[in-house]
């Protein structure tokens, strides 16, 4: 092939992208994209070197401030970034930390024994994807106060004094630029669950959490934890019955590393397990993370054999039979952490799996022969789960086989589309056979499919696998998406790219959407986070005056378009009629197309999981046993919800 055919390369063609450019044409390097997420990831660099300075022990507190405008204030009360001419590069310290990538005290010396911040990379690509930063540093070195101020990542002013010294620490301000993350915003929750995570994992540190957005009364919350990652584990299980009341818990340091692990079982079937590095939540795990479960997995295995409990003919309990309703924290204060990317979800340090899982069996081991009791309430806990997961492998290899004999995998009850590409279908998960009807007539069967499930599904927060599979709506649901579900569940066998829950939009519509969505992130998780599952929003209302005609979503909505017919806009001198949806089966199959299933006009909500921690709680919360946690949260929500006039 000759070279004119595939396009010139040349030395013009290699571009150098001086500074911090780099991070402005390529944030996904850097912060992980330009979404919610990403924006996110802007306060949590800042405030991971705030932690790193309560690591050292030199902080005690640190503040995060929303103010009105959207830009963000940090400010601790450690030491102070260096003001002082670098002896190198003859530049102000602090410019060079905030301009400059890799430049930082973390790549040894004395500065910093342990980092969650990866080389100074963070706040210099903060710096470069905000509109505006300013920083300021009250020098415990000198007792004065200096400032500077950089645009899009480039001093804007020279580093300067402005007095006399408040205390000692460093404050960061920034706007992220609104040219690079466009319609996203930060979430008070969002932040408040990262905070009360650090509070937990770095223990000792006071975090103030202030949103002066919300005016006239800004919403604040602070977190302060003493018992550290024990805490955490008893927060995970508030709303549970433990099977002990004592958490295991152990604090082992060597020379270079550091290993904390706390372990509480409860009598759920949710597997509640959080690993940190350096105190950074890995949520992809990571070496830490396997080397706590092989340690648990081993120890109760140990324990079994020893007590007679699992017999020579018997097999091990698995991995997944230990960790039935387990809640536990590990985390780890490595010197030299390796991530596998700037945004930190897995940790990769190979020698940290044998460190871990030695100290989790010398823990546990302990806990178990000291506490015969609740070993005995665990161990029967085990063996529960090992027969329960016997019974589902078989009944989940029945929905299989008797998938496999109807109609290639795919239930009966399923209109299926045309196409084959999956990348270019989707499947609507309808409520009921009457609504299913109207969607059947209504959609594009070149690349819509609709599957009616009848009625509320079981609420599978209360019940092991094997009896959710013998539930014929599930069994309907997981033959029909191509996935298997469980330990069993792989993404890339799924028949849809887009698998859409479409329930009424009442009261009770709402409580069937929970109920598929607590299935989804117990036994179908992945489908979350590879961005498959979404949520339809049909109309709950049509309104009509005349020729015009509207659909109204809410009340609030409702009762906005009442009033522009009322004043005379876009109609006049007509009254309107208000039909209100009592379920998409009173809608025809033209209007469930125009507002719900055509791609051109509809609204759909794709479903995520921030914080996988936090939904684990809701979830628990809404869906578990215990009463008395959902109670309160009705009681306080109720009056965030408005009563619908059915």
């Amino acid at each position: 092939m000759k070279a004119e055919q595939i396009g010139r390369y040349e030395a013009d063609d290699v571009q150098v992208l001086e500074g911090l450019e780099a991070v402005r044409r390529r944030p996904g390097m850097y912060v992980g994209g330009t979404d919610t997420r990403a924006l996110h990831h802007l306060i949590y660099e800042v405030v991971d070197n705030a932690i790193d300075e309560v690591l050292v022990g030199a902080c005690d507190r640190i503040d995060v401030t929303i103010h009105p405008d959207g830009s963000v204030a940090v400010r601790d009360n450690g030491r102070g970034i260096p003001v002082a001419a670098h002896p190198e590069k003859r530049t102000s310290t602090l410019e060079l930390v905030m301009t400059t990538l890799h430049a930082g005290a973390k790549f040894g010396g004395e500065g910093y024994k342990v980092s969650g911040g990866l080389h100074g990379v963070g706040v210099s690509a903060v710096n470069a994807l905000s509109r505006w930063m300013e920083v300021i540093v009250d020098n415990p070195r000198d007792g004065r106060r200096y400032r500077q101020r950089y645009q899009r990542g480039v001093p804007s002013s020279p580093v300067e004094e402005i007095g006399e010294a408040m205390g000692q620490g460093t404050q960061v301000t920034f706007a992220f630029d609104e040219s690079i993350f466009e319609d996203v915003t930060f979430e008070f929750e969002t932040l408040a669950q990262r905070m009360r995570e650090l509070a937990f994992v770095a223990g000792g540190v006071f975090i103030h959490l202030v949103d002066e957005r919300e005016q006239p009364f800004p919403r604040e919350m602070s977190f302060y934890f003493e018992g550290g990652i024990s805490s955490f584990v008893r927060y995970l299980n508030r709303n549970r019955s433990v099977l002990h009341q004592e958490v295991v818990y152990v604090n082992h340091r060597n020379n270079t590393l550091g290993i904390e692990v706390a372990i509480q079982y409860s009598d759920s079937y949710a597997e509640s397990v959080y690993a940190f590095a350096n105190t950074i939540h890995t949520v992809d795990g990571g070496t830490h993370l396997t080397g706590l479960r092989s340690g648990l997995t081993r120890t109760v295995n140990e324990y079994a054999r020893k007590q007679g409990i699992l017999r020579e003919k018997d097999v091990n309990f698995a991995g997944e039979d230990v960790r039935e309703g387990l809640a536990a924290i590990v985390s780890v204060k490595h010197p030299d952490p390796q991530f596998e990317s700037q945004t930190k979800v897995k940790l990769m340090n190979a020698e940290v799996r044998a460190m871990v899982e030695s100290v989790v069996v010398d823990a546990l081991s302990e806990f178990l022969e000291r506490n015969s009791q609740a070993a005995r309430r665990i161990m029967r806990k085990c063996q529960t789960s090992l027969r329960a997961r016997t019974a589902a492998r078989k009944a989940r290899d029945l929905v299989i086989r008797k998938s496999t004999l109807e109609s290639l995998t795919l239930p009966g009850k399923l209109a299926d589309c045309s196409e084959r590409d999956p990348g270019k279908t989707e499947v609507f998960i309808v409520e009921g056979d009457s609504a299913g009807g109207s969607a059947k007539q209504g959609r594009d069967r070149q690349f819509q499919a609709i599957l009616p499930l009848r009625g509320k599904i079981l609420n599978t927060e209360r019940a092991r696998l094997n009896r959710i599979l013998q539930n014929n709506e599930v069994r309907a649901l997981v033959s029909a998406l191509g996935t298997g579900i469980g330990a069993q569940f792989d993404v890339d066998g799924l028949r849809y790219d887009r698998v859409i829950l479409l329930t009424d939009a009442d009261i009770d519509g709402a409580h069937i959407r929970t109920l598929l969505l607590t299935f989804f992130f117990r036994y179908m998780q992945p489908l979350i986070e590879t961005g498959h599952l979404y949520i339809a929003q049909p109309p709950l209302y049509r309104i009509q005056a005349g020729k015009f005609e509207r659909y109204a979503y809410s009340e609030q909505e409702r009762a906005k378009i009442l009033e522009e017919i009322r004043r005379g806009q876009p109609t006049r001198g007509r009254s309107a009629s208000t039909q209100m949806y009592k379920g998409l089966g009173e809608m025809n199959p033209e209007q469930l197309w125009e507002t719900t299933l055509n791609p051109d006009n509809r609204t759909l909500l794709r479903v995520s999981v921030e914080d996988a921690a936090a939904a684990d709680r809701t979830f628990d919360m809404l869906m578990g046993a215990s009463v008395p946690p959902r109670r309160r949260f009705i009681q306080t929500h109720a009056k965030e919800v408005r009563r619908l006039d059915v």
